[in-house]
């Protein structure tokens, strides 16, 4: 997944897309993977993991894409989920009832673009399916999201009104940590968000949430795991 990995420790967040971290006692600049809050992992003295850059015109030659909480390590890459994601239908081990086939990603939809859109064999109908990644952790529940989303809320009520129109509609949540117990909308974070989710659920959205096996240079798709809605 990830090519030549950096040991680092995290000093400070500059920006959102801007990171100071130590490597080897010197202070870098790196790119942040993830322009979510992420402030209960982004704390001075973590380790952390980098991907180091082969583009020598890049203004920084790191990239953030992992970080310790204890002795939890949690990818931040809020590029990957969509790869796993994908990774997983092609390879016919993710969601192998519905028989998915014509797999792509990024398929429009009205006014949204959906990060994957594949034909169901078995059910003679084409799904249309998001991808939420998920670094918030509290106590083993899974939150999303970690900051307000207008739209992460504006794919909640397009998926709605796919399935309304006759289309399957998937919200799928990557936890990017292994070992979640259960996931939870997070209500205090973005109210508007958990309760657009809940009609979803309503409407017969499929929601789905599975864990991850994250390493200094990979991730992979763990287990499927319950949502509480």
């Amino acid at each position: 997944m990830y090519n030549e990995i950096i040991e680092g420790i995290f000093i400070k967040r500059i920006n959102r897309f801007i990171a100071e971290v130590s490597i080897n006692g010197i202070i870098e600049k790196v790119h942040v993977k993830n322009t979510g809050r992420c402030r209960e992992l982004f704390i001075e003295g973590r380790k952390c993991y980098l991907e180091k850059s082969n583009n020598p015109n890049r203004k920084t030659k790191y990239s953030l894409i992992s970080i310790y909480k204890e002795n939890l390590l949690i990818n931040i890459d809020s590029q990957v989920p969509n790869k796993v994601i994908l990774d997983s239908l092609k390879s016919e081990n993710l969601l192998s009832n519905l028989e998915p086939s014509q797999i792509k990603g990024e398929i429009q939809y009205k006014n949204s673009r959906f990060d994957v859109g594949f034909f169901s064999n078995k059910e003679n109908k084409y799904y249309y399916l998001e991808v939420k990644g998920v670094t918030l952790e509290n106590n083993g529940i899974a939150m999303f999201p970690d900051a307000p989303t207008s739209r992460g809320s504006k794919h909640v009520l397009e998926l709605i009104d796919a399935k309304k129109n006759g289309f399957g509609a998937i919200i799928l949540f990557l936890v990017q940590f292994k070992n979640a117990k259960t996931f939870k909308p997070n209500n205090i974070t973005d109210a508007e968000f958990s309760k657009n989710l809940t009609n979803a659920n309503i409407n017969n959205v499929e929601i789905l949430c599975f864990d991850s096996i994250v390493t200094r240079d990979n991730i992979l798709l763990n287990n499927k795991i319950p949502v509480e809605i």
